[in-house]
């Protein structure tokens, strides 16, 4: 196989965690079985992987038979819960040895499962988690903002199609991830310098590895 034919992988979207869990519709766009399946962001944007830094809380080992960890990552606007297990192995080793609090990067597959009432909840699903430091996280948080304020820009631009699809799907007020952007920002503003007091390593520019493999 010539290198133009090995098939890319999906850029990893920068969200943040109060987008990413008001997300709750994914698609394939063909009908493939191995097609990827996106999750349909509601400022109007598809993510087959996403790509976010923030402060992992706690962790447990929820499994029965095999360990499979829970993480509680924590941003300045949310949430993000991560699973993994023997079929993550290197992010499960990861969460398995990391003592909270740290500051992490995680890259990973967006999760939907709908509850019995009917909620759809979602998590992620980890190819790889990094420890940080709080430059990295702050770099971060920075990119996001910029990111998410891109995508709201263009929400009402002719021609695209996710921002229609998020319409239909979703009746939220675009107004609000406006909002948590600009919050998420001046969070940066209150917070001098290193709160947890932690030395993490640092992923380059916030992540910018082929590992990582974020939005360009």
């Amino acid at each position: 196989m010539s290198a133009n034919e090995i098939p890319s992988r999906e850029v990893a979207r920068r969200v943040f965690a109060d987008e990413f869990n008001d997300a709750a519709f994914t698609f394939k766009e063909s009908d493939d079985d191995r097609a990827p399946v996106y999750l349909l962001l509601p400022t109007g944007e598809k993510a087959n992987r996403v790509f976010f830094v923030g402060t992992l809380t706690e962790k447990d080992d929820v499994g029965e038979d095999n360990e499979y960890w829970r993480g509680r990552i924590v941003d300045p606007t949310g949430t993000f819960f991560v699973y993994a297990g023997q079929y993550q192995p290197e992010a499960a080793s990861t969460l398995r040895d990391l003592e909270p609090p740290a500051y992490v990067a995680v890259v990973g597959k967006p999760r939907t499962y709908e509850t019995d009432d009917g909620n759809v909840n979602v998590s992620v699903r980890p190819e790889s988690i990094q420890v940080v430091d709080a430059a990295t996280r702050d770099r971060w948080v920075v990119e996001t903002a910029e990111r998410t304020l891109d995508r709201i820009d263009a929400f009402d631009d002719e021609g695209n199609e996710y921002a229609r699809m998020a319409r239909e799907e979703y009746d939220l007020p675009i107004d609000r991830y406006t909002e948590s952007a600009i919050s998420a920002l001046e969070s940066l503003e209150e917070s001098d310098g290193d709160e947890l007091g932690l030395d993490g390593g640092q992923v380059g520019d916030a992540g910018d590895g082929a590992d990582l493999q974020p939005e360009p």
